[in-house]
């Protein structure tokens, strides 16, 4: 394992254990590498206020970047900011884009959430086939491959 690898395995561990200021230590530099795992675990930390102050304009910077490089937690993660409207304007349609980027990777809460989206017409145009889809696949458990940690 080389010391990237041992570095981002340590900041993973901290950020599981709860080690927050620990795992912002050994993670940021790597986010800035560009490891979209980092970058993931370096937004949700700033979106919340784990083991750093609260940042929202860091939080949406971190998670487009870790989305933007494909990454399905950071789709997800993503999609529920523009949902929600958490740390950004909410805009259903682009929190609609970012789930079906994660519901094409397997990612079963993605698929849930799309599911329910297309059942209201929440973003996307109400369609009862496209919502029994992506609910059957998120019941299944898994449409694709399973996203990576």
């Amino acid at each position: 394992m080389s010391g990237l690898d041992m570095e981002l395995a340590s900041g993973i561990a901290a950020f599981e254990a709860k080690e927050f200021a620990r795992a912002m230590q050994l993670l940021r530099p790597l986010a800035e590498q560009g490891d979209p795992r980092a970058q993931y675990r370096v937004a949700v930390m700033a979106q919340v206020g784990l083991g750093v102050v609260k940042n929202c304009a860091t939080a949406v910077k971190w998670m487009r970047a870790a989305a933007e490089q494909g990454f399905a937690l950071a789709q997800h993660g993503l999609g529920f900011m523009y949902f929600q409207g958490e740390c950004t304007k909410a805009d259903p349609a682009e929190a609609a884009r970012w789930f079906r980027l994660a519901a094409d990777q397997g990612l079963a809460g993605s698929q849930s959430t799309l599911a329910m989206m297309y059942e209201k017409g929440v973003g996307v145009e109400r369609d009862a086939a496209e919502a029994a889809k992506w609910r059957a696949l998120a019941e299944k458990g898994s449409g694709a491959p399973p996203a990576t940690s």
